[in-house]
């Protein structure tokens, strides 16, 4: 079910109400909805608003993942998702995205405001092996105060066979140092 707090372009409201809305202060733009000028802007108002993008096949991850669990304070200009289901996708949505075809285990995905998002650990796992300054903020934004994610996130690591996955134990530990080091202060 779709939060009451989410409206989409067409859904209940016109482009031209919504666009009329928002320059009269009622909603604001989040993801691909709008909200509320006055609600909280949660986790799952974040995966909702990419309801139309995601569907019921597709798994927001690497930095759309990271902004749904609020690492980020706003959306990515190219979203990355990636097949949460077993079979083949034959059309996908082109519209601002990354896709990947390669479908992610069950177990590294949760649902959240109705749509399926990466756990925080694979979301790190993920940011973490892609090598630019987006991905690296991303990932150290979204370990702040969370020592135990780092730990696991580099066990995770050193147990499987994936790309990259060197590079991402070494940014993992230098993160983990910035955080053993903002604690001590």
């Amino acid at each position: 079910m779709a939060s009451p707090f989410l409206y989409f372009v067409d859904d209940r409201l016109s482009l031209a109400e919504l666009s009329a809305a928002r320059l009269d202060g009622d909603v604001v733009e989040l993801g691909d909805a709008f909200i509320p000028a006055d609600a909280v802007e949660t986790h799952a108002l974040r995966a909702g608003s990419l309801t139309g993008l995601l569907g019921d096949t597709l798994a927001a991850t690497h930095l759309t993942a990271a902004w749904v669990h609020g690492a980020l304070p706003e959306p990515p200009a190219m979203h990355t998702v990636q097949r949460a289901v077993a079979r083949r996708i034959h059309h996908v949505p082109v519209r601002h995205l990354v896709y990947r075809d390669l479908a992610v285990d069950q177990d590294d995905l949760e649902l959240v405001g109705g749509v399926r998002v990466t756990t925080l650990l694979r979301t790190l796992v993920d940011l973490c092996r892609v090598a630019d300054d987006d991905h690296a903020r991303a990932a150290r934004l979204l370990v702040e105060g969370r020592p135990a994610l780092i730990d696991a996130a580099i066990d995770r690591l050193e147990r499987g066979v994936l790309p990259h996955k060197h590079a991402a134990i070494v940014l993992l530990r230098g993160l983990a140092a910035a955080e053993a080091a903002a604690t001590t202060r």
